[in-house]
């Protein structure tokens, strides 16, 4: 597994440095790197999406264990590396672009590459790509679970109960079809360069019966969205007070106090 030195002797010789605005914050603590592989639970015969491999310190991981990985690269220079780095192992495939495809859908070479297979989502994400990728995975019934390290400001959002600030349509979807647990926080000096957040390592994994069908999520979370867009009105106010209110909903209460179950009774009775 690569060490910091090892890191930054990989971008020296390409004359690379980190770029900030690919979100490049290297993950250079090998035991919590482990911890999360360990989480995931993959093994030989898994396949795993890796978004934001760098220079593939996690990718050795992964591979390490028999899985199969399909890894997509933003930056370049990076990708070129990692094509030279994994050349002789045939169970590591390279997508080369954008982890994204607009805000709604995962990059689709790497879709087509996953196919109808199921797979699990082990990362380091790169910060600005966290959340939509979270909600687009957590919708997937073919993800297996993710097992990611992100900021603690979108962790804590993912984790969050009714009631509080933090709580909201992200949180809401994700916990709709998933289970949410924090492994650990890290602090900055866990990454080369660090970063000025403090991150945390979650594992999202799919509930045994969902809130909500897949097909439904896109429809679902443009009404939470609506909803909390005017968190702080009573729901009668934003929905009109003539509708239907299923039992045990309060048309006096504001978006925010209702439970994810709550909210999926609440837009079925529409």
């Amino acid at each position: 597994m690569q060490t910091q030195s090892d890191i930054k002797s990989i971008l020296s010789a390409r004359g690379l440095s980190p770029r900030h605005r690919f979100g490049q914050n290297f993950l250079v603590d090998q035991n919590l790197l482990k911890k999360l592989v360990d989480a995931s639970a993959i093994g030989e015969g898994s396949l795993v999406l890796e978004i934001g491999p760098g220079t593939g310190t996690m990718s050795e991981e992964i591979l390490a264990r028999g899985a199969e990985l399909i890894a997509i690269e933003l930056d370049r220079d990076l990708a070129a590396h990692l094509r030279e780095h994994f050349a002789a192992n045939p169970r590591f495939t390279l997508v080369e672009g954008d982890c994204l495809d607009g805000k709604r859908a995962l990059n689709s070479e790497a879709l087509a590459k996953i196919g109808a297979r199921p797979f699990t989502l082990v990362a380091n994400l790169p910060y600005q790509a966290a959340s939509p990728v979270m909600a687009i995975c957590a919708t997937m019934p073919q993800c297996r679970g993710q097992f990611v390290t992100i900021q603690r400001e979108v962790g804590d959002r993912l984790r969050a109960a009714p009631g509080g600030g933090e709580y909201g349509p992200l949180t809401i979807v994700v916990q709709a079809f998933c289970e949410v647990e924090q492994l650990a926080v890290l602090s900055p000096g866990c990454f080369w360069p660090p970063p000025e957040v403090t991150s945390a390592m979650l594992a999202l994994r799919p509930r045994a019966v969902p809130a909500l069908a897949p097909d439904e999520a896109e429809a679902f979370g443009a009404f939470v969205h609506t909803l909390f867009s005017k968190r702080r009105k009573q729901l009668g106010a934003i929905l009109g007070r003539a509708r239907d209110w299923p039992d045990g909903i309060d048309p006096t209460a504001r978006p925010e106090s209702l439970s994810v179950a709550d909210l999926v009774r609440l837009w079925r009775t529409g």
